[in-house]
């Protein structure tokens, strides 16, 4: 019997409520210019399809952008926070400000379902219920190598059928 690959579940409620809220606001252009900015740990996603993105708004002294890290002391910040502004820049924004927001905390929950696709079509298996399958083959059985892979909120993992190591995004909630 040959395994199948994964199913991506459907979009969770907190992706839901964040993508209504971003369908609402009057600067969705911004928000479309701001996908281009990719996660530098994972550069499959865009910082919106990751959940990093939290919302663009006018404040009282101009645009506000605000971000949620994946974890607390997540290296990668600097660098999003780096890229944000130099695609405002580059696009003729002027007095933005980037806040870095931790409550609510970031979860997989906030990851669309488009980045968990990308995540499994980049070789890492992505967060979704159930067993962790192989992004190759899909198969269910899978061994946990080590808790932490090249990023902290990834853990290794090797594959029992076709042996191949890989990535699994952590599942946080």
């Amino acid at each position: 019997m040959t395994a199948s690959k994964p199913a991506i579940p459907l979009e969770t409620p907190e992706y839901a409520a964040r993508w209504a809220r971003r369908q609402a606001s009057p600067h969705e252009e911004l928000y479309s210019l701001l996908d281009a900015v990719r996660d530098p740990e994972v550069p499959e996603l865009s910082i919106w399809d990751l959940g990093v993105l939290r919302e663009v708004r006018e404040g009282g002294g101009g645009l506000t952008v605000t971000i949620t890290p994946t974890y607390s002391g997540c290296p990668a910040l600097a660098v999003i926070r780096e890229d944000i502004a130099a695609c405002l820049r580059d696009a003729g924004c002027q007095g933005f400000e980037i806040v870095e927001e931790t409550r609510p905390p970031w979860s997989t929950a906030l990851m669309s379902r488009a980045a968990c696709a990308q995540l499994q079509a980049g070789g890492i298996a992505p967060p979704v219920p159930g067993a962790v399958r192989c992004p190759a083959c899909g198969s269910a059985e899978t061994a946990l190598v080590s808790e932490f892979a090249s990023t902290a909120c990834k853990a290794h993992y090797r594959c029992r059928s076709c042996l191949e190591p890989f990535d699994h995004f952590k599942t946080l909630e």
